[in-house]
């Protein structure tokens, strides 16, 4: 998340990182995360050292502010998939999951992100025998036809290294011209619109409500325990 957002978003931003460190550790205390994470070398070479300092006490500081705290549902942690933008609105979550499992995980308009000067980007690459052969409700591509071949979304778009998941193909000059809409996969809550929320005054509490109805926030120690893992 960009560490110049607002307070109440980093602070929303905390508690679903910790919920889902939490629960990839609910295996046991030797469970070993192997996901890539952001080193502070990372953010010295995207921040500069002028702003470093500045920006890693930012995100510290929300990080502290939410200590122990994890979004929950029905008294288990809650699964909690961000994105940096959404299209104009948020995937549900059993088309995009093809689950029932998390019903917190709902289309919502995000009217805020469609105003963004990210939210359109387009790329050209050599033609290819390809096309959307299916999109959700919400307009992100479930599956794609290439050549003989059908691959999900979220491969063809990792595959071609696309800022979202909502895309769209067009013929031009003997090239295939690829529009995605917002940046990322869509999914559960959207920073960008989480970050005008704060700017209005909400609280983490309600963004958290807002993006993920029916949870709870929970003291993580608590839940993972119960679960029978190791706490943060």
């Amino acid at each position: 998340i960009p560490a110049v957002y607002e307070e109440e978003a980093l602070k929303t931003q905390a508690v679903l990182v910790r919920t889902q460190v939490c629960l990839a550790l609910g295996a046991g205390a030797d469970t070993i995360l192997e996901e890539r994470y952001w080193t502070k070398k990372d953010m010295q070479d995207s921040w500069g050292a002028d702003q470093y300092s500045k920006y890693y006490k930012r995100l510290e500081h929300a990080w502290e502010e939410t200590n122990g705290q994890v979004l929950t549902y029905e008294n288990a942690l809650a699964k909690t998939p961000f994105c940096r933008l959404s299209n104009g609105s948020t995937r549900d979550g059993r088309e995009a999951l093809g689950s029932e499992d998390y019903p917190y995980l709902k289309i919502l308009d995000c009217p805020l992100d469609i105003e963004s000067k990210e939210q359109i980007q387009t790329i050209t690459i050599d033609d290819m025998d390809a096309e959307v052969t299916g999109v959700d409700t919400a307009g992100y591509v479930l599956s794609v036809r290439v050549g003989n071949d059908t691959v999900s979304g979220e491969e063809f778009r990792t595959n071609y290294h696309l800022a979202s998941s909502c895309f769209s193909f067009q013929k031009y000059d003997g090239k295939l011209r690829i529009t995605t809409r917002g940046i990322g996969h869509g999914l559960g809550l959207s920073q960008y619109t989480a970050n005008q929320m704060a700017k209005e005054g909400k609280s983490m509490e309600e963004i958290l409500a807002h993006f993920f109805e029916g949870t709870e926030l929970k003291e993580g120690v608590e839940i993972v325990q119960v679960e029978g893992g190791a706490g943060e």
